[in-house]
């Protein structure tokens, strides 16, 4: 299997663009300096535990009320009260979360040979910022307020990919990439998807913000970054030296 096998490649954002950790681990700072002595680590396996409880209890909440509630949970579950005010700017946190540094140079280089698209776990509003710090088009955009559940459900999957045979794509031309072996690479598999796995969190223990994935899942290819990817892929196309 070849990079150059497929012409769409169906992205996750938050994690595999948006650096979504550090954005998180930022928003909350408030909380944490209250509370004293919660680890980073701690604090994310935390977040991932309560976002997973919520997302499946309450598929159909827009993301930044999902935000809101984890942050009413953390306090609680941390014993510092916190207000409603608190509670809101965490869930509005989405447009602040930085980018990682490849994701747009990547990007503009894979439009120039795939079509572009996004499976994401937010909302559209939320999307639409961190589009506009990624800089770049595209094809289709899938978001769960559009779908009404979240990844890891397959319907999200099924979503799309009906949406993509809208448009003229087969299962087999589409590779999908993300971090998240939880979110993205276990629920693609069982679709029938060939995954492109970006090991943002390689070296670091633990699965930080997401819930560990089931054991066995698979991916096709697996690259450090984006940026990675790309330099794959472009060696690829290179013609074979002469000679």
């Amino acid at each position: 299997m070849r990079l150059t096998d497929f012409s769409v490649l169906s992205f996750d954002c938050y994690g595999t663009l948006i650096d979504w950790e550090s954005g998180i681990l930022v928003a909350l700072q408030p909380l944490l300096a209250r509370v004293g002595g919660i680890y980073p680590r701690v604090a994310m396996e935390t977040f991932a535990r309560f976002e997973s409880a919520q997302q499946a209890e309450m598929p159909a909440m827009l993301y930044p009320d999902v935000l809101a509630q984890v942050h009413r949970r953390l306090g609680r579950e941390w014993g510092v009260p916190m207000s409603e005010d608190d509670h809101r700017r965490f869930g509005a946190s989405v447009p602040n979360w930085p980018p990682f540094p490849d994701s747009a140079a990547a990007l503009q280089y894979l439009g120039q040979h795939y079509r572009l698209v996004i499976l994401s776990n937010v909302d559209r509003a939320s999307f639409a910022a961190s589009n506009r710090r990624l800089g770049v088009t595209f094809d289709a955009i899938y978001t769960a307020q559009d779908i009404g559940s979240y990844k890891p459900n397959a319907a999200n999957f099924r979503y799309m990919l009906d949406g993509l045979a809208a448009l003229g794509h087969g299962k087999g031309e589409i590779l999908h990439t993300a971090q998240s072996l939880f979110h993205d690479h276990a629920p693609a598999r069982r679709c029938g998807l060939a995954t492109a796995w970006i090991d943002r969190r390689q070296n670091q223990p633990g699965w930080g913000a997401t819930m560990a994935p089931p054991e066995n899942v698979a991916w096709d290819f697996r690259f450090a970054t984006l940026e990675a990817m790309a330099r794959a892929h472009r060696r690829e196309i290179l013609p074979p030296p002469a000679g």
